[in-house]
């Protein structure tokens, strides 16, 4: 079908429609009615000519049900009736001529009779003579309700009149796909399950493709609606016909979870291989229904992509664009061997014509005698053409095996208006567009939840079918909720108890701790927190993570754990964790607690360049069939989605990049249909309609599974009876199929063991001073509370420094001051957007710079609010003012706790309003306050920190403050080495390091390491010289700069190039690499002279066909005439070669151009006056658009003297996309605030200085 007769082919529910739904469908041609009622008159004495009849199947309809219908109802075409007529030839010539798909002027679609493509139709209200029987439908567009034909369900084969009483029809789906089969089902588990509520069914099992990934979140929507939920999966033997299975007690949902494994280990990434004997091998308990008509998805790749071998050739994140391993055929068809032996079992062979029925009877024989009488034949009917006869077989081969037909939906979404994204999720499967992907489509659109009536309507023949649901729900007595789960308990000694050894190593910590003896503070904590673990049966669970963070340590591998575990003190005593509780007045209850039994949660950073010998050594000790990676679901984002959604429509690969380009990853109403106006797509156009409709519903949906930055689960028994392991895109790691939030709805624990690039960039700078001044020093060491520290810190001076680097928090320090440890704490969680939306931070500045704490209500709230001047800053202070403002049971506190939490999910919160605001009135409390504490704390819900979690990033910020404050040449160095981290780009933190007296030296193969080094500069006392390493030429491998520093420490300096290329053995393009970055200057003289002599050690003169043809020898001299580069060309080549120059700052050289202009330098701007309108340029480093800026988005410029910051706010951004998008050096007119030591400008105009500054290759860092 092409795309124009696709594009109104989609419909929806008429419940079910959106502001974007009503611009799709214009108003009806009269000359398109006309045509059709030519073409139908036309018929009228032919149709005279033979006798038509109904079918004599029980069920058919009426004649007079056509005629009975009100005039003007939409309908749908698929199909109306079918009919047999006569075998003559003019008979066969009138039923082919009336299946003919029409195509009419543009927005319009009308088929006549027996058409199972997606139409809109209504019925004639008066039918001619001679085709009264048939059913003979126009084309009408809708309203203008929607974007596509509301459909309803339509009579259809072996459909009779309903019943009008449907109160004893009961009916569970068993057969239904989430979006967590992925690039096929097309609606989210919890919209499937609020519409079987909505529908009155009595249950609904989740089945997705060859996985779980999906049912847990299906379990909790579930759970909340209050439907029975069953758990199952849709299952594709490479080897034979696919079938569902559900599994009926817990030790077959172990199996399911087995069987899903094995498949999913054979095979990488994304893919699954299943054969028919692991389903003979795992069966037990489970039952299972086989699919017998159901449409083949093709997972064979299209011809032009056949020349990949495997998904390897692929990087992993387009793997999942690939089809499923899992049908691994080439003809679209099962593919085995004839005859193959399942124990005493032989398989029927699988590649036999599907219209045979002796090879669908040996199939189900098959099946009998696997499951027995847990066995089923699905019929699943979807009024198409083909219904009558499927049906009829279907029943023929049930009758024949004696095996129980059960009905089913095969549900791909849950209301028919998704079809329309199942086609563009199915055609991104095949890499391919929707018109090309026909024989994988679903027939019709009827594969969404239907209406009970229309159910019983559909199998009135064949009702045993749909009361057979209900006793195959009657026998799935297994739920989610009875998974239990155990943690490991090898840790203890043989002999000794998990506890015993737990309470041993603590109170041996605490000693260590508290050398000068254990505070009685401490010591009631420690009772009280192992109380509480014993009783909740969480000390393996500590134990695990103690043994991870002593490897670590016994590895030289830094490490701290942070989060609401720093809320332990035996965790502190343990060595996870750094903060100590007797300095803070941490809640305890925040990490664990015995109202909400919930499982706690300890996260731990580890170095990133080191966390995976963390990982293998858990793959160890533990076992990899105990073990696995928690998954994160990978969604489309706004910039995915609209690449899918183009292709999949047809769209121009150029349209697509330029769109790509120009959106943000938040749009704005309206924003996607201007951006795609400019890129050429007509948002008003047929296809611009469907574009920007599948965008606006694909954003969110689950595109594939991937490793979670760090959750690893381990069991006592076998994980894979827990869930399904399958590999991930890294070599060495396996997956579960649920993420995080999953195993926190089941109470599965998992160790979070995380990468955090800063603690790299600590340690390398502790080993760098060790080596150059002959210090030792460790997190714990760092001399505390230093003043020269904070003075730094207030001037914000912190470029490099952790969390407190960005531009908020940088605007926030010199208001704030901080000028001790908790002062940090409280610098660290108030700069988030929880506080910022709660209203927090400026009451918090105006109560610190008057030093006078505010009136309390009572004693109470003074306790909980004292510590930050009344102003709620931290989760657990808002947890507390509930308890005693407002009288909430510390369960309903972490109920509370959780709403804050869920801060990607919001307006959770508001439903404690009411509760909150009678409870503080309650207590004496009045209005005014009581709104102003739940204006604080509903702040929360957009994300804010605790104050455990703050306390361990402000030990990271005070340490990584002091080493650049005393040491700065060894912090930027370890910046280097451990980049990609922070916010600015290696060229923003060397110009910073210089500022502050560090010599920074070039990159030379004779000096370099691979890392970046400090050399001692001869004069004693003073500070080291920053070396620049091989790893900042882009594109050198590392094997390759590891190399050259063997090669050097072996044999000493290279004394030419001649010498380096012999001695390195490097190749013509890789020495080329090193000349252009300017590695050979010292054996050439300069750049360009290392450049040309590189081409005498080419050793394919051949390559080079210019210089041949010029007569070049590869041996000719350097010609005489070759003179250096100049300055600016040497900053370019600089800035494309290590993303850095060490010369001149491009802005430099246009400086005298921009004077003219009357542009301020940066250095100057904190001594213009505050209001005063300025001109300023530089290169674009940094743009960020925070989610509490209300669209305005925050730029850094850099020019030859300083950076400079702006404000540019969402109009000024709009009307100036462009060049505020893609340009990266900008000339700004605007206004010139200048508060409180904060300087920044906030941009009226802008004009893009490409043109006159050129095009050096620094690439700006964005954060959306």
């Amino acid at each position: 079908m092409s795309a124009s007769t696709w594009a109104g082919s989609a419909a929806i529910d008429p419940s079910h429609t959106s502001p974007i739904n009503n611009q799709l469908m214009h108003a009806s041609n009269q000359r398109t009615i006309s045509s059709f009622l030519g073409i139908a008159f036309s018929f009228v004495s032919a149709s005279r000519a033979f006798r038509m009849h109904h079918h004599t199947t029980p069920g058919r309809p009426s004649r007079r049900w056509a005629r009975r219908h009100q005039a003007g109802t939409m309908q749908e075409v698929c199909p109306a009736t079918r009919w047999t007529v006569d075998r003559s030839g003019t008979a066969r010539k009138l039923r082919r001529l009336m299946q003919i798909r029409t195509r009419p002027r543009r927005g319009f679609q009308y088929d006549v009779f027996g058409c199972s493509q997606r139409c809109c139709f209504e019925r004639l209200s008066t039918v001619p003579r001679g085709l009264d029987a048939m059913v003979a439908c126009i084309a009408k567009p809708c309203s203008g309700r929607s974007n596509f034909p509301v459909r309803q369900p339509v009579r259809s084969h072996g459909v009779t009149d309903c019943p009008s009483d449907l109160a004893n029809m009961k009916y569970v789906e068993l057969h239904c796909k989430s979006n967590f089969s992925f690039l096929e089902g097309a609606s989210h588990a919890d919209e499937l399950i609020q519409r079987a509520g909505e529908l009155g069914y009595s249950g609904l099992a989740i089945t997705d493709r060859n996985s779980l990934a999906g049912i847990v979140r299906g379990y909790t929507a579930a759970r909340d609606a209050g439907l029975p939920y069953y758990v199952g999966a849709e299952l594709h033997p490479v080897d034979g016909p696919p079938l569902v299975v559900w599994p009926g007690d817990r030790q077959a949902y172990g199996r399911l979870c087995r069987l899903i494994t094995r498949g999913r280990l054979r095979r990488e990434k994304g893919g699954c291989e299943l054969y028919w004997s692991d389903v003979a091998e795992l069966n037990e308990g489970m039952l299972a229904g086989l699919l017998l008509r159901q449409p083949v998805i093709d997972e064979t790749p299209p011809a032009e992509q056949q020349h990949f071998d495997d998904s390897n050739a692929l990087p992993w994140e387009a793997q999942d664009a690939l089809p499923d391993c899992d049908a691994g055929s080439g003809s679209g068809y099962w593919q085995s061997q004839v005859g193959t032996h399942v124990g005493d079992l032989q398989l029927p062979p699988a590649t036999f014509d599907p219209r045979d029925d002796a090879g669908w009877l040996k199939w189900l024989h098959l099946l009998r005698d696997l499951f027995g009488d847990r066995g089923y034949l699905l019929m699943e009917l979807h009024q198409g053409v083909d219904d009558t006869g499927a049906a009829a077989r279907l029943a023929h081969l049930s009758r024949v095996s004696g095996v129980p037909l059960l009905a089913g939906g095969d549900i791909h979404y849950h209301v028919a208006e998704r079809s329309l994204l199942h086609d563009a999720l199915l055609a991104t499967r095949f890499n391919t567009t929707i018109d090309q992907i026909a024989s994988q489509r679903l027939a019709n659109s009827l594969f969404h939840l239907r209406r009970l009536d229309e159910v019983q309507r559909t199998y009135r023949a064949y009702p045993q079918a749909v009361a057979r649901t209900l006793e195959v729900a009657e026998r799935l007595q297994f739920r989610l909720d009875q998974l239990r789960y155990q943690y490991p308990v090898e840790l203890a000694p043989d002999g000794q108890r998990p506890i015993d050894f737990l309470k041993r190593l603590t109170w041996q910590g605490a000693k260590r701790r508290y050398p000068d003896g254990v505070p009685a503070k401490i010591i009631g904590l420690l009772k009280h927190e192992m109380e509480l673990i014993e009783e909740l049966g969480y000390e393996a669970y500590f134990l695990t993570v103690w043994d991870l963070v002593r490897f670590a340590r016994s590895r030289g591998i830094l490490c701290q754990g942070r989060g609401s575990a720093a809320n332990s003190v035996v965790c502190y005593c343990l060595g996870i964790t750094s903060v100590d509780p007797n300095r803070m007045d941490l809640l305890f209850e925040r990490f664990i607690s015995r109202e909400r039994n919930e499982a706690p949660d300890i996260d731990v950073d580890f170095e990133h360049q080191r966390r995976e010998e963390v990982l293998q050594y858990i793959y160890e000790k533990y076992g990899r069939h105990r073990t696995g990676m928690t998954a994160t679901v990978i969604t489309y984002r706004t910039k995915s989605a609209i690449r899918d959604c183009a292709r999949a429509l047809g769209i121009s690969l150029d349209r697509i990049d330029a769109l790509s380009r120009l959106v943000d990853a938040h749009l704005t109403e309206g924003s996607l249909a201007e951006r795609a106006a400019d890129c050429g797509i007509d948002p008003d156009s047929e296809v611009g309609r469907r574009f920007l409709y599948l965008v606006e519903h694909l954003i969110g949906f689950p595109r594939h599974l991937s490793q979670h930055v760090g959750g690893m689960v381990m069991t006592q028994e076998w994980l894979c009876e827990l869930c399904p392991i399958e590999n991930a895109s890294m070599e060495g790691r396996t997956v579960i199929q649920w993420n995080k939030d999953d195993l926190d709805d089941l109470g599965i624990l998992k160790v979070d063991c995380l990468s955090l690039g800063m603690l790299s960039a600590i340690h390398r700078a502790f080993d760098l001073i060790e080596d150059h001044y002959d210090r030792s020093l460790t997190l714990a060491s760092v001399p505390a509370e230093d003043e020269g520290v904070y003075d730094m810190i207030c001037a914000a001076d912190t470029i490099g420094v952790f969390q407190i680097e960005s531009r908020a928090q940088m605007s926030m320090l010199p208001r704030l001051r901080p000028r001790c440890f908790y002062d940090l704490v409280i610098e660290v969680a108030i700069v988030r957007p929880g506080p910022i939306q709660g209203q927090m931070v400026h009451p918090y500045l105006q109560a610190r710079r008057s030093g006078q704490q505010p009136e309390y209500p009572n004693q109470a709230i003074r306790d909980v609010l004292a510590k930050t001047m009344g102003v709620p800053i931290f989760q657990e202070q808002a947890m507390r003012l509930a308890v005693v403002a407002a009288g909430f049971t510390p369960g309903e506190a972490d109920q509370l706790r959780r709403a804050m939490a869920a801060w990607r999910r919001p307006g959770l919160i508001d439903q404690f309003h009411r509760k909150l605001i009678d409870g503080m009135r309650a207590n004496g409390l009045t209005q005014e306050f009581a709104e102003r504490v739940f204006t604080q704390i509903r702040g929360f819900g957009e994300y804010g920190f605790p104050e455990s979690h703050a306390a361990s990033f402000a030990l990271l910020v005070y340490v990584s403050a002091w080493l650049k404050c005393y040491y700065p040449d060894a912090f930027c160095a370890a910046l280097l080495n451990s980049q990609p981290m922070g916010f600015y780009a290696p060229a923003q933190l060397v110009r910073d390091a210089r500022e502050h007296g560090v010599e920074v030296r070039s990159v030379c193969v004779n000096a370099s390491d691979w890392e970046c080094t400090l050399e001692p500069t001869g004069t004693t006392g003073q500070r080291c010289a920053l070396r620049l390493g091989l790893l900042m030429i882009r594109g050198l491998p590392e094997s390759v700069g590891r190399n050259i520093v063997a090669v050097r420490a072996t044999g000493g300096p290279f004394r030419d190039l001649a010498d380096f290329a012999r001695r390195t053995e490097m190749g013509q393009a890789t020495l080329t690499r090193l000349a252009d970055a300017g590695a050979l200057s010292s054996l050439a003289g300069d750049r360009r002279a290392a450049y040309w002599q590189t081409l005498a050690h080419e050793k394919k003169p051949a390559s080079m066909p210019l210089f041949e043809a010029a007569g070049a020898d590869a041996d000719d001299p350097i010609p005489e005439a070759l003179q250096p580069m100049d300055e600016i060309d040497e900053v370019y080549t600089d800035f494309a070669t290590t993303g850095l120059s060490l010369r001149k700052h491009p802005v430099a050289f246009i400086r005298p151009q921009l004077d003219r202009w009357r542009v301020v330098p940066a250095k100057r701007l904190s001594s213009v006056r505050d209001g005063r309108f300025v001109r300023v340029a530089g290169l674009v480093i940094l743009r960020q658009r925070p989610s509490t800026a209300k669209g305005i988005t925050f730029v850094t410029l850099e020019d030859e003297t300083g950076v400079i910051n702006l404000v540019v706010k969402p109009e000024v951004w709009q009307r100036h996309y462009r060049i505020a998008r893609r340009s990266n050096a900008w000339l700004v007119h605007g206004v010139l605030e200048n508060r409180e030591g904060i300087v920044h400008v906030v941009v009226a105009r802008l004009h893009d200085l490409t043109e006159q500054i050129g095009t050096p290759d620094q690439r700006s860092r964005d954060f959306h």
